[in-house]
């Protein structure tokens, strides 16, 4: 579909490959964070989409940010202080909110670094599960910036506060162990097995009723920034219209019946 995004659909599943294995996944002009942004609305338009599984061409997942184009003020680094403060809301920013905002479950499938910008495009992601080959690292003060991209607001949501701030004010890094401790990954899986592991997590997602999923989601989101009282108003709403549809209906005679459910997202 882009140059950036490898887009591979395998019935109800779709896999997005980061696909710039020569640079490492970097991030580093606007086309690249439009590409992931094209393929996140393409997805939020197809309802028959039920898990998304985000992982990185060649040996990386995302090195970040492209360090060359840092020192040489190219791509989203161009211009004067106020061009690159817009242009990270253009590029980066928006990157973030469509990842971070998809409609569909999300799987990084992290097979190698996810350094800085790379490591926050994982905390995007619903869930996180890890090669025995990937490392992380919240690493921004290593070259002299900041987490432009919302991961000082992602990673403390992910691990706590006192493990974000150790791993933001470090820059160290972190073995995939070390961040199944902390519970940055759900899982560390041998390398040749993660896509499949990917694979097997995303089918048992796409094997439940797809909009209830969906609103699931939106629920355990909103959970993450509202009162108590509020979400209990929305989860409300979400569950008359729940308690409405067919695929309710078919999950409850299924049990009743001792079948396998035939879900349609109606």
């Amino acid at each position: 579909m882009t140059d950036y995004v490898k887009y591979e659909q395998d019935g109800p599943i779709v896999t997005l490959t980061l696909n710039a294995p020569e640079k490492r996944n970097a991030i580093s002009t606007f086309a690249d964070c439009d590409d992931v942004v094209a393929a996140l609305h393409r997805i939020n338009r197809d309802r028959s989409v039920r898990a998304v599984i985000l992982t990185g061409a060649g040996t990386a997942f995302c090195a970040g940010g492209d360090l060359k184009a840092m020192r040489d003020r190219r791509g989203i680094l161009e211009g004067s202080h106020a061009d690159v403060r817009e242009n990270y809301r253009r590029g980066v920013q928006a990157m973030a909110n469509a990842l971070y905002d998809c409609d569909a479950p999300t799987i990084a499938a992290v097979n190698g670094p996810a350094i800085g910008l790379g490591l926050d495009v994982a905390c995007m992601c619903d869930i996180r599960i890890a090669s025995d080959k990937a490392s992380f690292a919240e690493s921004f003060v290593k070259v002299g910036i900041v987490p432009g991209d919302g991961g000082a607001w992602l990673l403390p949501r992910v691990v706590g506060m006192s493990v974000a701030a150790e791993m933001s004010f470090t820059g160290d890094l972190l073995s995939p162990q070390e961040a199944k401790e902390v519970r940055l990954v759900s899982k560390v899986v041998p390398h040749k097995e993660l896509m499949a592991a990917a694979g097997a997590l995303a089918a048992r997602i796409a094997a439940n009723p797809p909009e209830m999923v969906r609103m699931t989601k939106k629920l355990l989101r909103e959970g993450q920034h509202t009162r108590l009282s509020t979400l209990l108003e929305m989860s409300a709403a979400f569950q008359a219209l729940a308690h409405t549809t067919e695929d309710h209906k078919e999950a409850v005679n299924a049990m009743l019946e001792k079948r396998k459910p035939s879900f349609t997202g109606r």
